[in-house]
C-alpha cells in the first residue's frame, strides 16, 4: 500500500499538487486520472521518489524484522531510496525497451543489475516472465524493432515484474496502441496485479481503461483531489467535474444514461 498524506508540490512558486491525500491499495489497479496539467505525472513521480514534495508524507509498507511498518519516502536516505526502487517496477509510455538488446536481454537487464541470482536462475526467471505475458518463444531472441507495438508493451511488462516488485507504476500504458490491443494490455495488467497482489498505479486518460480496470480511481483537477472511488462508483457520481471529464464523449454519456 502507498498512502499519500497532504502532499503539496510547487515549481517556481506555482502549486502543482495542492494538499492531496489518497490511499493506493495492494492487489488493485489504482488509477490517477485528470486533464493534462492536472498534476497526474507529478503525483506519480513523487510516489516514485523522483520528486520530493514541499510538504506532506508518502508512506510505503516496508518489511522490518518485527512487522510490516509504514515508512515515509520523503525522508529516505539515498541508500533507503535505492532499496525502495528495487521494489518498484515501471512501465513507461513508450515501452522504453533498449533497441540494441534482444527481447530476452531487455528482461534480463534488471536481474543482471540488481539480483544475486546465477545466470541459469536469471534466464529461468526471465523466461517465466515472458511466458507469463504470453510472449511466444520464437520472439525471445528478436530485437524490439522486429516485434509489434503490443508485443513491445508485453516485454516491457515482463521487464517491470521480473524483480517481483511490490509496486508497479504504469505511465499511459496504452499510448499508441489500437483499441483491441489496449484491452489486452489492460487485462494483462489487471491479472498480474491480482495474481501477485501488487500495488499498481496507472496514470491514464483512456476512458476505456478507466471503465474496464479502475478498481481505485483518484481524479485530479487543477492540482487538487476532486474525487476518489471505483469504476462502479463513477456512473452513480454526482460530481460535476468528474462527469464532465469522464462523460465528455457521446458514447460515455450514453453509458451514464443507461446506468441511471
Amino acid at each position: 500500500m502507498i498512502q499519500v498524506q497532504h502532499i503539496i508540490k510547487r515549481f517556481e512558486g506555482v502549486t502543482v499538487l495542492n494538499d492531496i491525500s489518497a490511499d493506493f491499495r495492494d492487489g488493485e489497479v489504482n488509477m490517477i486520472i485528470g486533464q493534462s496539467g492536472s498534476g497526474k505525472t507529478v503525483l506519480m513521480k513523487s510516489m516514485l521518489g523522483l520528486f520530493r514534495p514541499d510538504s506532506g508524507a508518502i508512506l510505503v509498507d516496508t518489511d522490518s524484522s518485527e512487522a510490516v511498518r509504514m515508512a515515509d519516502i520523503t525522508h529516505f536516505s539515498e541508500k533507503e531510496m535505492r532499496t525502495y526502487h528495487r521494489e518498484v517496477g515501471t512501465l513507461f509510455q513508450g515501452s522504453a525497451l533498449f533497441d540494441s538488446m534482444t527481447v530476452m536481454q531487455n528482461v534480463l537487464f534488471p536481474l543482471e543489475m540488481f539480483s544475486t541470482m546465477t545466470d541459469a536462475e536469471m534466464h529461468e526467471r526471465a523466461e517465466f516472465c515472458l511466458r507469463r505475458v504470453n510472449m511466444p518463444e520464437h520472439t525471445f531472441n528478436l530485437m524490439p524493432s522486429e516485434i509489434s507495438g503490443g508485443q513491445q508493451k508485453r516485454v516491457a511488462i515482463a521487464r517491470a515484474i521480473v524483480l517481483n516488485p511490490k509496486y508497479l507504476f504504469c505511465d499511459e500504458p496504452n499510448s499508441g496502441l489500437d483499441p483491441k490491443t489496449s484491452l489486452i494490455i489492460d487485462k494483462l495488467i489487471q491479472d498480474i496485479t491480482r495474481e501477485y497482489a501488487i500495488c499498481t498505479i496507472v496514470n491514464s486518460h483512456d476512458m476505456n481503461s478507466i471503465m474496464e480496470i479502475g478498481d481505485n480511481i483518484v481524479f485530479l483537477k487543477e492540482g487538487k483531489k476532486e474525487w476518489q472511488g471505483s469504476r462502479h462508483d463513477i456512473c452513480n457520481s454526482d460530481n460535476e467535474a468528474l462527469n464532465d471529464f469522464v462523460f465528455a464523449s457521446e458514447l460515455f454519456k450514453k453509458v451514464k444514461m443507461v446506468s441511471i
